[in-house]
């Protein structure tokens, strides 16, 4: 036998359970019970593919119980673990996360729900047990099993188990009942039903309770998407989504499937209502579970689901596949591609449906989810319209989200174009030298501050016949003042100048037609890439030529004006570079822009206010 630690965080976490951070005791059968389904999918599967010996034809889960010892057991006869994998799964939390997990967990007493999310369902036996016993044996390999233990306090037991069949068992040393804890008598046979039929009915896998001789299954076995929603409550669909996607919150919305004809199929999705930890982590979990006439073949079938909708949960049944299907098969089969668009389809009208039956809930959803379904922008280009149809985005009127449905019919008379400007934040964007013609002329301008805008906005052409126009780049062509007078002297000499002086940072400089109260901004060409999108390219190690762009100037501003006087006055004074280094300085951090050299315009900046001290 050996005795080893718990990791550090497990610890933690083993103590934040026992105090009863989460109320609901009774999930942790539910817990056990999902375990031990899995298991037998994974016993299943890999007799189908991996032509695995091993015997299905009775796959099932048994609750045992013994009042007068107050234990209770769950067993399967799944696949089971190795040492190394019990050690691994179940002695550390790593792959349920770290620090940030805790941190989490420790601010769950206002938000107990928090617990599910993270996937250590196994833990929460330490709520109802003051010891765990684990014996399990991994099918395929011959030898003994393995028997692991702990009392929760830190530390846990391996040791062999030479009779251990194949499957695992959990046996729980109950504590004592105390009802004014929440915590029941889990050896009553009546409490036990009770919590089989609320989470765990439907199951694909008979769950038998086991008292003496006498054996009676608790669960109905019913596939739940097979069933006509007419006939099945919300908190069955609730309890059913928990079961899969290891969430504790109700989904926002439900989505049932059936497909009938050549090719049949029925899927069940599932919206959640706020987004996973691990949403934007490349090693996250997703896809979709698929199974074939009942059976199940995989849980995380990327294939039937594109990532930028990753967060969809559910159960794809098909009828006509094959049950030996692979990967690489599921990536060319034609029925998974058509499966694919229809889920797609499907899931993007059901989001629209949302925007006009219940703002409410859309809202949550584009808030937790429209950063991700954005992507699907740069993945799918038969898809733009649907997308930008379930869009919403910040806007320079007011403060809620607008789709763009909504701002065309704002559009002011003989405006063609739909205004946009990027940024990392609303504040930036809004005091963008880029904004003040636009804003002093009442155009309305759509403010992106997600990284994924700088992309789309570049492949998507338009929407409904209305180009997308950043505000940032090309020319502004704005109704001009009919009354506003011409600038005054000629400010050709001037730009020449500031041209030459400035030839390594810009392209060119002109004057501007989009400036009302800054002395200058920097603009780029109409088909060249901006600097936000140059920085991520060269942060994905893709470097390349440094883009120059225009410097433009306000010549109403008195900076502008002065500096065109003193052009004339000595076009070889010395400060005039610097002035011109000062003025290209100030429009890039104006923007939020980064100086090539802070130090040397610093020191020019210094200089300058000492002379008019």
């Amino acid at each position: 036998m050996e005795t080893l630690e718990f990791q550090a965080e497990a610890r933690q976490l083993l103590q934040l359970m026992v105090h009863s951070i989460y109320s609901n005791k009774d999930i942790f059968l539910r817990e056990l019970i999902s375990n031990a389904s899995d298991a037998l999918d994974k016993l299943r599967l890999a007799k189908l593919q991996d032509g695995l010996e091993a015997d299905t034809s009775d796959l099932h889960i048994e609750i045992e119980v013994d009042a007068e010892a107050r234990t209770l057991a769950v067993r399967d006869n799944g696949i089971g673990m190795t040492r190394d994998e019990v050690v691994a799964l179940i002695g550390t939390i790593a792959k349920s996360g770290t620090a940030e997990l805790l941190g989490k967990l420790k601010e769950a007493k206002e938000s107990p729900e928090l617990i599910g999310q993270f996937g250590v369902g196994f833990y929460s036996t330490f709520m109802v047990a003051d010891r765990v016993e684990l014996v399990t044996r991994k099918a395929g390999t011959e030898g003994h099993g393995t028997r692991w233990e702990s009392t929760g306090e830190g530390t846990f037991t391996i040791d062999e188990a030479p009779d251990a069949p194949i499957g695992t068992t959990v046996t729980l040393h109950l504590r004592p009942k105390d009802e004014d804890d929440a915590l029941y008598d889990y050896t009553d046979e009546w409490k036990l039903k009770e919590i089989v039929k609320r989470y765990s009915d439907f199951i694909s896998f008979p769950i038998r309770k086991r008292s003496g001789e006498e054996v009676q299954t608790l669960n109905s076995q019913k596939a739940l998407w097979a069933r006509p929603r007419s006939e099945v409550t919300d908190e069955e669909y609730h309890e059913f989504y928990k079961h899969i996607s290891h969430d504790w919150t109700d989904p926002l919305e439900i989505i049932n499937m059936k497909a009938e004809g050549t090719f049949e199929y029925e899927a069940l999705l599932f919206i959640p209502s706020r987004a996973p930890h691990d949403l934007f982590q490349r090693d996250a979990r997703r896809g979709l579970q698929l199974y074939v006439k009942r059976v199940f073949i995989m849980d995380d079938s990327k294939e039937l689901i594109p990532d930028y909708l990753r967060f969809v949960k559910g159960v794809v049944d098909a009828a006509d596949l094959s049950l030996n299907i692979s990967r690489e098969i599921l990536q060319q089969d034609r029925h998974i591609q058509m499966i694919r668009r229809r889920l797609v389809k499907k899931v993007l009208s059901t989001i629209k449906d949302l925007q006009t039956s219940n703002p409410e809930k859309y809202a949550t959803f584009w808030r937790e989810f429209g950063r991700a379904v954005k992507e699907g922008l740069l993945a799918e280009p038969d898809n733009h319209k649907p997308i930008l149809e379930i869009a919403s985005f910040a806007t320079t009127e007011g403060t809620e989200p607008t789709t763009l449905a909504a701002y065309v019919e704002r559009m002011k008379e003989g405006q063609e174009e739909i205004y946009f400007l990027t940024g990392e934040s609303r504040s930036q964007v809004e005091n963008s030298p880029h904004m003040e013609a636009f804003r002093a002329q009442g155009y309305e301008v759509l403010i992106l501050t997600d990284p994924v805008d700088e992309i789309w906005t570049d492949v998507v052409p338009d929407f409904d016949g209305r180009k997308l126009r950043s505000i940032a780049r090309g020319s502004v062509d704005l109704p001009q003042d009919e009354e506003k007078p011409e600038p005054e002297g000629d400010f050709g000499p001037l730009l020449g100048f500031l041209g030459e002086k400035l030839s390594e940072q810009v392209k060119e400089v002109r004057l501007s037609h989009r400036l009302t109260t800054s002395a200058a901004c920097l603009v780029s060409d109409a088909d060249d890439i901006t600097p936000a999108l140059e920085k991520m390219y060269r942060a994905m190690g893709q470097e390349g030529p440094r883009v120059k762009r225009i410097l433009e100037l306000n010549p109403d501003h008195p900076l502008v004006a002065g500096l065109r006087a003193a052009h004339e006055r000595s076009a070889e004074d010395t400060s005039l570079r610097d002035t011109a280094e000062l003025l290209y300085g100030t429009a890039l951090l104006a923007e939020g822009g980064d100086l090539e050299d802070p130090a040397k315009f610093a020191k020019l900046l210094a200089d300058r206010l000492a002379q008019t001290v």
